[in-house]
């Protein structure tokens, strides 16, 4: 069977605009994964978006699996959240003292979350490195000296320096490592501030009992992803959930980077979803309901150490800035008012999953797909026990054939994430109609690369 020939898309006013962008931002992009470096072509510059769908800077209309990389659960441009930021717009952007709003998110994370309290910062990378800096203050309070943190091979947890080790996405290329060692994932990372940074692979609990076992009273934190995102979607084992939960015993705290995760797979986020009982947790995307954002939270006890309470010193001008609140607050709102939404995303999202098994098994193709609630990743590969479970073997996909078969999607006009090793976020605005019209483009698509490869 033939696959339908794919229409190009006009790319001219996307190709003209990256061309200007490259002349005065480092690879014509702000966040390097979109620059299309690993699937190749024209990133497209887009114009607005609305539900489902982006509109690029040609007029071009894509269904969008990316969401802003998650934060926009509710779809592009929801009634909800544009009339809270014009409302909040009317009293101003920014006041650099407290106002109303971070106090009732503030409650309202807290509430759906569990967590004592929670201080709001501008990015999930600022929650996550103030996360740290807490715990090893907290942890060194009797002056045990904990400067150690364990992280797991392809787990992001933003641009920090001691977290640019072993990390994930567009970082996959730059795979080596063992347990324990850390090797930074960029230039500019001291070998001294890597070496802070402990590493374990995801999935693993026998690796992380030993290095605690080995390293336990020098270890201020073990943070990790409870659904991993950013080496494509990596979903924990029972035995690895225990294996965390004993780092505890060891005087470490447990920290859950829930960014990504947070909101996304349920009110109560992942850790709530899979029974995880963090110290700490940091949270982003969606509670700025799309824009700029981060949080972190947790006990007490731990977050009183946070200035000017506690001696941990962290502090931002936009944080808790009253746009994102007001964003963040009917985001969450509209969420907790709606108690089909998640077995609705839950429902698609799994659809979409047998779709595309099927659609690259009639084509000869092998895919490996992991799904959880609203994410999911088809690995280009046969995975060994039908899914992908850490880092080494996502790392064994098929990135020449991932790349053929976006580019056939893109061509079709699916918005696919440009990489092998990142999620796809379903929203509330994906309906049957769309689930139609994206397997109907993959089985195109999976028959392209299939007749590619016979060529």
């Amino acid at each position: 069977m033939t696959s339908t020939p794919l229409s190009p898309t006009p790319t001219a006013q996307s190709e003209a605009l990256f061309a200007r962008a490259r002349a005065v931002t480092p690879g014509g992009v702000n966040s390097p994964v979109r620059a299309f470096r690993s699937v190749g072509g024209t990133p497209r510059f887009i114009r607005e978006a609305h539900g489902a769908y982006l509109t690029d800077a040609d007029g071009a209309r894509y269904l969008d699996y990316i969401g802003s990389w998650g934060p926009m659960i509710l779809g592009h441009d929801h009634p909800a959240v544009r009339e809270a930021v014009a409302g909040a717009l009317q009293g101003g952007t920014s006041f650099g003292a407290p106002s109303w709003r971070e106090v009732e998110l503030a409650e309202l994370v807290t509430r759906l979350t569990g967590a004592d309290k929670v201080r709001f910062t501008s990015s999930g990378t600022e929650a996550t490195m103030s996360a740290l800096r807490l715990a090893r203050g907290f942890t060194s309070q009797h002056g045990t000296g904990r400067k150690f943190i364990v992280k797991f091979r392809g787990n992001y947890h933003g641009h920090a320096d001691g977290l640019l080790v072993e990390a994930g996405s567009g970082l996959m290329t730059n795979a080596a490592g063992h347990l324990g060692t850390s090797a930074p994932s960029s230039a500019g990372v001291p070998e001294e501030y890597a070496a802070l940074t402990l590493v374990c692979e995801y999935n693993d609990p026998a690796a992380l009992d030993t290095l605690m076992e080995l390293r336990g009273h020098e270890i201020a934190a073990v943070i990790f992803e409870p659904v991993v995102g950013n080496a494509g979607v990596l979903i924990p084992t029972p035995d690895f959930l225990a294996a965390l939960h004993r780092v505890k015993e060891a005087g470490a705290l447990l920290i859950a980077d829930e960014v990504m995760t947070g909101f996304r797979l349920s009110l109560s986020g992942a850790s709530g979803l899979l029974g995880i009982r963090p110290d700490l947790s940091c949270w982003g995307k969606i509670i700025g309901g799309g824009l700029p954002v981060g949080a972190y939270g947790g006990r007490a006890d731990v977050m009183e150490f946070v200035s000017p309470q506690g001696p941990v010193y962290q502090a931002g001008t936009l944080s808790g800035n009253p746009l994102a609140m007001a964003a963040g607050l009917a985001t969450l709102r509209a969420l907790e008012a709606d108690p089909d939404i998640y077995p609705r995303l839950e429902s698609y999202t799994s659809r979409l999953a047998q779709g595309l098994k099927d659609a690259a098994r009639d084509a000869g193709i092998p895919i490996s797909v992991n799904q959880i609630g609203s994410m999911l990743t088809a690995f280009h590969q046969d995975a060994p026990h039908g899914s992908v479970g850490n880092y080494t073997q996502a790392a064994r996909s098929d990135t020449a054939a991932f790349a053929a078969w976006f580019q056939a999607m893109l061509g079709q006009g699916i918005y696919w994430a440009p990489s092998q090793f990142e999620s796809i976020f379903v929203s509330g605005a994906h309906t049957v109609s769309e689930l139609d019209a994206t397997l109907e483009a993959a089985r195109h698509a999976y028959r392209s690369v299939s007749e590619g490869a016979s060529s």
